[in-house]
C-alpha cells in the first residue's frame, strides 16, 4: 500500500510537470526542493527581514532583479556587502541554501513599490490602550523623510536622506533649499537630522547634520557632521562648521545623529561606531561609537568628563555606543536618554550619564547578522546595562517624550519608531525602568522620526513612501 501512495503521488507529480512544460522528478526531489524553498523563506525572516522588511519590501532597484540567473543576488548573499553594512553569510549557509534564498528574495521583491499600503487608514479612529486618535496624513511625495523641525510660524523643515532640505509651508512642499554641503548620500548616509537653536527666534540658527563627503579619487570617504546656518530667502547662509568626526571611512553605515539641546546651552548627538566596532567605541582618541556634548558654538564645555584626559577627545560625553540615533531629554528629570540600534538582536535604551562606558561591543544581548557569536557576555563590571534591550532587534530611530495636555494618558511616555517592524512604540517609564509597552500604527512603514510639534501634537516620519503623519487625539 505504501509502495502504490509513492508511486501514485511520482505519477501525478510527473504528469503535472509534463502539463507545465517542466523538467520531471521523482517524490523526493520534489520533496528535497519544497522543503529547501521552506528553509528560503525562515532563513529570509531569521536573518534578512529586519534589514529588507518582512515582505521584501525594502530593496533599491539593483541589476540581480532583472538578470536571468540568480548568481549577482547569490554572491551578494555569500560575499556581503561590506560598504554597505550587508555582512557575508558564507559562513551562516551552504551554497544550496544561498542559491535557494537568492531565489526566493528575486522571485518576492514587488516590482512597484507604490502599491504597498499603509495597515492604518487616514480618517479612521485608533483605538490605543488608554488613547483614541486619527492618524491624519499631513505631507505626501517623500522618500526618505529623516529630521524634522517647526519654525516659529508653524512652517515644517523636512530633511530627506537623499540629501534635499524642504519647508512644508500652508500645504506645499518647497523646491530643495540651497546652500547645503557636499554630502555622501548613499546607504545609510545623507542629509539626517534638523534642530533649531533654542532662541531661535533672536539668533536665526539651524543645526544640520550629515554625512560629509570627501574624494580621493574613485573613492569616498565620510563621517557625521554638524554645521549651522541661517535662512536667507530660499538659501542657507552664514553657515559655520560645529562638528566633524574623525576618522573617515568609506563605509556608508552607522552614522548615528540626533540632536538634542538641553536647554542650557549644550548640543547633544551620537557618532555611530561606523561599522567598525573593534576599532572604536572603547577608545577615546576618536568620535566613533560615542556620545558628543558641545557649546551651541561647537566649542568645549569645560566640564565635559574627558576634557583633562590625555589623548582623548574632548567633545566625548559617554563611550561604547553602537549606533545611536535617538536622542532626548526627560521633560521632568531633565535627563539624557538615547535608543540605539544593537547587531541582531540587542536594541537598548539607555539613560546616559556623563563619562560611562555602555560596553559595546564587549557586552552585548546580540548577535553578528551572521548568526555567529559577537561575544559572549552580557554584562561586566564597570560597564553599563541598558535600562531596556528589545530582542529581536525593532530596530529603534526617531524617539521623544510625549509633552503638553492633548495627549493625557501618555504624558511623558517615550514614543521611539521602529524602523524593522514598522511601528511607533509607546514606552512608559517608572523612574528608570521601563514598566510597559504598547505597539501603535503597527504596519504603517518603516518609522524614522517622531517629534512633538509646538503645539502639542504627535507627528510622525514614515519612509518609502515617505509621508508624515500627525496623531489627532480624540476624546
Amino acid at each position: 500500500m505504501k509502495k502504490r501512495s509513492i508511486i501514485s503521488v511520482s505519477f501525478i507529480i510527473l504528469v503535472i510537470a509534463g502539463f507545465i512544460g517542466l523538467y520531471s522528478f521523482s517524490n523526493s526531489d520534489y520533496t528535497a526542493y519544497y522543503q529547501q524553498q521552506r528553509t528560503a523563506a525562515m532563513n529570509y525572516q531569521n536573518f534578512c527581514s529586519g534589514c529588507h522588511g518582512a515582505n521584501l519590501e525594502k530593496f533599491a532597484a539593483r541589476a540581480w532583479m532583472e538578470e536571468k540567473g540568480n548568481i549577482l543576488a547569490f554572491n551578494s548573499i555569500k560575499f556581503g556587502l561590506e560598504k554597505a553594512g550587508m555582512p557575508s553569510f558564507q559562513k551562516t549557509f551552504s551554497d544550496p541554501e544561498i542559491d535557494a534564498l537568492a531565489a526566493y528574495v528575486k522571485k518576492g521583491v514587488p516590482e512597484d513599490k507604490s502599491l504597498l499600503k499603509s495597515a492604518v487608514l487616514p480618517g479612521g479612529i485608533t483605538e490605543s490602550e488608554v488613547q483614541r486618535f486619527v492618524v491624519d496624513t499631513v505631507v505626501t511625495g517623500l522618500r526618505v523623510p529623516w529630521g524634522l523641525a517647526f519654525l516659529p510660524d508653524g512652517d515644517l523643515l523636512i530633511s530627506e536622506r537623499s540629501g534635499t532640505l524642504h519647508r512644508f509651508s500652508k500645504g506645499k512642499l518647497s523646491p530643495p533649499i540651497e546652500g547645503l554641503p557636499p554630502i555622501m548620500a548613499s546607504g545609510q548616509g545623507g542629509l539626517l537630522d534638523i534642530a533649531l537653536h533654542p532662541d531661535y527666534k533672536n539668533n536665526g540658527w539651524i543645526y544640520i547634520s550629515y554625512s560629509s563627503l570627501r574624494k580621493e579619487g574613485e573613492k569616498s570617504f565620510s563621517n557625521t557632521a554638524i554645521l549651522r546656518a541661517r535662512f536667507k530667502g530660499n538659501k542657507l547662509v552664514d553657515q559655520q562648521p560645529v562638528y566633524k568626526g574623525n576618522p573617515e571611512t568609506e563605509r556608508n553605515y552607522h552614522f548615528g545623529i540626533k540632536i538634542a539641546f538641553d536647554g542650557k546651552g549644550h548640543i547633544f548627538f551620537g557618532n555611530g561606531d561606523r561599522g567598525q566596532h573593534f576599532d572604536f567605541p572603547q577608545k577615546l582618541d576618536n568620535t566613533n561609537g560615542k556620545m558628543h556634548r558641545l557649546n551651541d558654538d561647537g566649542t568645549i564645555p569645560a566640564d565635559n568628563p574627558f576634557v583633562n584626559t590625555p589623548g582623548a577627545i574632548p567633545s566625548i560625553y559617554s563611550y561604547g555606543h553602537r549606533n545611536p540615533q535617538g536622542t532626548c531629554f526627560h521633560p521632568v528629570t531633565g535627563e539624557l536618554w538615547i535608543s540605539e540600534h544593537g547587531p541582531k538582536g540587542g536594541d537598548e535604551l539607555n539613560q546616559v550619564k556623563p563619562g560611562l562606558n555602555y560596553g559595546w561591543p564587549v557586552i552585548c544581548y546580540g548577535i553578528n547578522y551572521d548568526g555567529t557569536v559577537l561575544t559572549p557576555l552580557t554584562e561586566k563590571e564597570g560597564l553599563e546595562q541598558p535600562n531596556f534591550y528589545w530582542i529581536p532587534s525593532i530596530g529603534p530611530c526617531g524617539m521623544t517624550f510625549v509633552t503638553g495636555d492633548r495627549y493625557k494618558k501618555w504624558s511623558n511616555n517615550l514614543l521611539i519608531g521602529s524602523l524593522s517592524f514598522q511601528y511607533l512604540e509607546r514606552v512608559v517609564l517608572n523612574g528608570h525602568s521601563v514598566m510597559h509597552r504598547e505597539k501603535l500604527l503597527e504596519g504603517i512603514g518603516r518609522v524614522r522620526n517622531v517629534v512633538m510639534s509646538p503645539d502639542g501634537y504627535v507627528y510622525v516620519a514614515i519612509e518609502n513612501p515617505g509621508k508624515i503623519v500627525r496623531l489627532m487625539p480624540v476624546e
